[in-house]
């Protein structure tokens, strides 16, 4: 479910919960300009390895982002591939893949002045 209600911060993270500044909850997070929703993976196929694809941030481009911020998981059990890093890279000015709690700190740092995206795994 989107919520379309402006930037929102994350409020707190800890292993299998993602909660943002308005109090909703998700286990994984798809966060972009003017909304948050769960990310569900199955809807592309998504798993650990090969990790994130492009369909998991296509769509969220719409929102001319100027960051794009991969969580790679607690335990950077999480891949990106290089095509999808690429493909980021040619719609946002920073790409960044980290690993979950410093993708956090990382989006609420930028979020306030900057349009990011970012997809946040709260597992392994």
């Amino acid at each position: 479910m989107k919520i379309p209600l402006g930037n929102r911060s994350i409020a707190s993270f800890r292993w299998g919960q993602i909660i943002d500044s308005t109090g909703a909850e998700f286990k994984d997070a798809r966060l972009f300009p003017g909304g948050v929703e769960e990310w569900d993976w199955r809807k592309t196929g998504t798993r650990h390895d090969p990790g994130i694809q492009i369909a998991d941030v296509e769509d969220l481009l719409l929102t001319k982002p100027d960051v794009i911020i991969f969580s790679r998981g607690v335990d950077l059990v999480l891949q990106v591939s290089q095509r999808t890093i690429d493909f980021a890279r040619e719609h946002a000015a920073d790409v960044l893949v980290l690993q979950s709690e410093a993708a956090v700190a990382e989006y609420n740092r930028r979020v306030p002045n900057e349009r990011v995206i970012a997809l946040i795994h709260s597992t392994c």
